[in-house]
């Protein structure tokens, strides 16, 4: 593809926004090298109609989370027939909600953590009173058990992650999550290995495995130096690293993807891969996972950002 002038979309108002300029930070480099003419828009000041003026021929989506992922800036691109990185509409509709991703690889007989989703509307309709609240509280901890996982269902860069260890804690922080977030997700706790699959352009990257230094792996873990430890190769039977390989693949074609993306997966200790999420703009940042895996095989970060747009 030949590319003369090109929009970065970066910023935004989500949780993730400091991720976003980081990234942005790291890909501008290497687009200003490019000979390209560069229009760069933080989604925090965005004018649609200062947008629309010019004309691109790709648009470059570096925003994480809300307005970059949920597919509301891929609708305004496709109405107007722009080109642009990463997944599609509804691809990108689909997977930032983390249960509706679900439900729908359950219904391929694939591995997911079990869950539980709760949001505003129903959480003031039915548990209005404390006999229906508790009565939900211990629902939740018989089917699912201790710990527990509560998390926002739609953000990433693991924000607002928080660990469960009784119905005290499941009963104190849900009221809380729920007027913060709005629409939250209660998840099994999974012991085992995290693992992490790149996929460019319909290829799947050399995995990663992840050594976490606490009990999960939160922000701290994903974006502070030293906190946690990298595996790229990693080391896996052959039967697992093809279940691994097969598995990522099918779950990218199920759920429409395309360009870029990355995988999350736990293994268990009885050698199952348990689906966790999909991150359909994974950073770009010196700690991002996703170079880390273009890295491992020589694909370089310019090398990288061409390939993201097609340039070769």
């Amino acid at each position: 593809m030949k590319i003369k002038k090109m929009a970065v979309l970066y910023g935004g108002v989500s949780d993730e926004r400091y991720v976003s300029l980081s990234s942005v930070k790291e890909v501008l480099k290497v687009l200003n090298s490019l000979n390209i003419k560069i229009y760069s828009y933080d989604m925090k000041y965005f004018s649609i109609s200062d947008f629309l003026r010019k004309k691109y021929d790709v648009v470059f989506i570096l925003v994480h989370g809300k307005g970059g992922e949920d597919g509301s800036i891929q609708s305004l691109l496709d109405y107007n027939n722009i080109y642009y990185t990463s997944s599609g509409l509804l691809s990108s509709y689909i997977t930032f909600d983390k249960f509706k991703t679900k439900v729908i690889l359950n219904n391929f007989n694939i591995k997911v953590v079990p869950s539980y989703s709760v949001n505003i509307i129903s959480f003031e309709k039915y548990f209005f009173y404390n006999y229906l609240y508790n009565f939900f509280c211990n629902s939740v901890l018989f089917n699912l058990g201790l710990p527990l996982i509560m998390k926002p269902n739609f953000g990433g860069s693991s924000i607002g992650v928080l660990i469960i260890n009784s119905f005290y804690d499941l009963s104190l922080n849900l009221k809380k999550f729920i007027y913060k977030y709005k629409n939250i997700l209660i998840e099994k706790f999974i012991s085992g290995e995290e693992y992490t699959v790149g996929i460019l352009n319909d290829r799947v990257l050399p995995f990663i495995r992840i050594e976490k230094t606490g009990l999960f792996y939160d922000y701290k873990s994903k974006y502070k130096f030293n906190s946690s430890r990298y595996f790229c190769p990693v080391k896996l039977s052959n039967s697992l690293y093809f279940l691994l390989n097969n598995l990522s693949i099918n779950i990218w074609k199920i759920l429409g993807c395309k360009n870029i993306g990355r995988i999350d997966f736990i293994l268990d200790k009885y050698d199952n891969f348990w689906f966790l999420e999909l991150n359909t703009i994974p950073g770009m940042t010196k700690f991002s996972l996703l170079p880390l895996a273009a890295r491992s095989i020589g694909i370089n970060f310019v090398d990288l950002i061409k390939k993201i747009l097609y340039i070769y």
